[in-house]
C-alpha cells in the first residue's frame, strides 16, 4: 500500500474553465525554508517595536479617546453652523424704501375730540385715578377743543380725592393696521404721581393686537421719553437697528421684564419741562410691515415735507430715527393691527407709583396716592395740548 501510487487525472482543475490560470505559481526560490538551527550559544534579539504614533494620530487613540474627539468635531462644526447663521441674521435689516404716502386723516380744530370715545372704566393699570366720561369732562373743563389746539388735563380743583383724581383718556373711533403719523404736540404732562401717555394699541385685544408707545414718561418725567413695544411672544430687537435712542430692553413680550417691553429711551429735551420750555415738537411713527421707527423734531428742525401739509412726507430723507424696531427677528403685521391712537395721563399706577421712579429717581413726597389725593396744585402743568395729529397711508 504504502508504495502505490495515485495518480491525479490531468482534467481536475481544467472543469472549472479559466480557473487554473489564477492559481499562483511558485518557484522553488519563492519557498520559505526555516534554514540551519543557530550556532550554540547565540542570543535572540527580537525585532524592536514600532515607535509610539505622534498624539495626533488618530491611529495611536484609544477607543475612548476617539469618541471625546468624534464629539469635539461635531459641537465645532454645530457651532460653526450656529455662528454663521447668527452672524448672517445680526447682519440682516429690512428695505425701508420709499412709500407714496397719502393724507387720509386729520384730528384737529373743534371737532378733534369729536373724534375719540372717552375711556371712563376703571383704570386698567391700577392707578389712582378716576377716568370719567365726555360730559363730566366738559363739566370739570378735562378737555376742550379751539381752532388752533386741544386740551386733555388732570383736575385741580378737588382738595381731597379720596377714591383718586378725575384725569381723562381718549381712544380713537379709527382703527390702523399701518400708516404714518405726525403728531404735533404743543406740552406734555409732569409732576409726581404723573403717568402720561401717547401711544397706539388696541383696547379690547391687548396684548395680541400690541402696543406702540409714542410718548411715555412719568413723574418729573426729566430722563425724556420712552419709545416702546409691547407683544406677545416672538417679538425681539437683539437685532441691527438704526437710532440714535438708548435701548433698555430687547423682548418685546409682555411676559417678560414686568411687561417692560421692547423700549427705546430718547435725551431729556424729548418730554417734560425742557420739552414744553422749547415750544413742544412733533413726534412722527412709521408704522409698517418692514418695521416700526419713530422720530422726533424740535420746533427748528422739522421738515419740509411734514411742514408743509399738502406734501407727502418721506421719511427717508429724515435721517436716523430716535427708535428702530425693525421686523428682523419680528412679525411685524400679525403682531400690530386695528390700533387705536389713545392719550391720556394716569396717575401713580403700575408705573409711576414705583419706588424706583417715585421714590428713588424722581425723590417725590411720602406715598403716591396720598400725594395725588392732597395736592390739587400739583397737577397745574399735568395737561396734554395739541395742535393736531395727521395719518398717512402708502398709496
Amino acid at each position: 500500500m504504502a508504495d502505490k501510487s495515485y495518480p491525479i487525472p490531468g482534467d481536475d482543475f481544467s472543469r472549472y474553465g479559466g480557473a487554473t490560470s489564477h492559481l499562483p505559481k511558485l518557484e522553488v526560490d519563492d519557498l520559505q525554508h526555516a534554514g540551519p538551527p543557530p550556532p550554540p550559544g547565540t542570543v535572540h534579539n527580537p525585532p524592536p517595536p514600532p515607535p509610539d504614533a505622534p498624539w495626533y494620530d488618530p491611529r495611536g487613540w484609544s477607543l475612548r479617546t476617539r469618541l471625546i474627539a468624534g464629539v469635539v468635531v461635531v459641537v465645532v462644526i454645530v457651532a460653526v453652523i450656529v455662528g454663521a447663521v447668527e452672524g448672517t441674521k445680526a447682519n440682516r435689516y429690512p428695505d425701508y424704501t420709499q412709500l407714496d404716502y397719502k393724507l387720509v386723516d386729520t384730528y384737529s380744530g373743534t371737532s378733534f375730540l369729536d373724534r375719540f370715545n372717552y375711556f371712563s372704566d376703571e383704570d386698567p393699570t391700577n392707578g389712582f385715578v378716576q377716568y370719567v366720561d365726555q360730559t363730566a369732562a366738559n363739566a370739570l373743563n378735562l378737555t376742550h377743543a379751539t381752532d388752533s389746539s386741544v386740551v386733555l388735563k388732570v383736575d385741580t380743583s378737588n382738595e381731597f380725592a379720596a377714591n383718586g383724581r378725575q384725569s381723562v383718556r381718549l381712544e380713537s373711533k379709527t382703527t390702523y393696521d399701518s400708516g404714518l403719523f405726525i403728531f404735533d404736540i404743543l406740552h406734555t404732562p409732569y409732576g409726581c404721581g404723573t403717568w402720561p401717555a401717547l401711544w397706539l394699541t388696541d383696547p379690547v385685544n391687548w396684548p395680541t393686537n400690541g402696543e406702540i408707545d409714542v410718548m411715555e414718561t412719568n413723574n418729573k418725567a426729566t430722563e425724556g421719553n420712552a419709545v416702546t413695544l409691547h407683544t406677545t411672544s416672538g417679538c425681539n430687537m437683539k437685532v441691527k437697528r438704526k437710532q440714535t435712542g438708548s435701548v433698555a430692553y430687547s423682548t418685546c413680550d409682555n411676559s417678560t421684564n414686568g411687561n417692560a417691553g421692547c423700549g427705546v429711551q430718547g435725551e431729556p429735551e424729548t418730554s417734560g419741562q425742557a420739552f414744553n420750555e422749547n415750544g413742544g415738537g412733533i413726534y412722527a411713527l412709521e408704522l409698517r410691515s418692514a418695521g416700526i421707527r419713530a422720530w422726533f423734531f424740535t420746533r427748528d428742525t422739522v421738515p419740509d415735507d411734514i411742514s408743509n401739509s399738502s406734501g407727502s412726507p418721506d421719511p427717508s430723507t429724515w435721517g436716523t430715527a430716535l427708535a428702530d424696531f425693525p421686523n428682523t427677528d419680528c412679525d411685524i403685521s400679525s403682531h400690530f393691527s386695528n390700533q387705536s391712537i389713545v392719550a391720556n395721563i394716569a396717575l401713580c399706577g403700575d408705573l409711576g407709583a414705583q419706588p424706583q421712579f417715585y421714590k428713588d429717581q424722581y425723590h417725590c413726597p411720602g406715598t403716591c396716592s396720598n400725594f395725588v389725593a392732597h395736592n390739587p396744585a400739583n397737577f397745574t402743568q399735568a395737561y396734554w395740548e395739541f395742535r393736531d395729529f395727521k395719518v398717512y397711508q402708502a398709496q
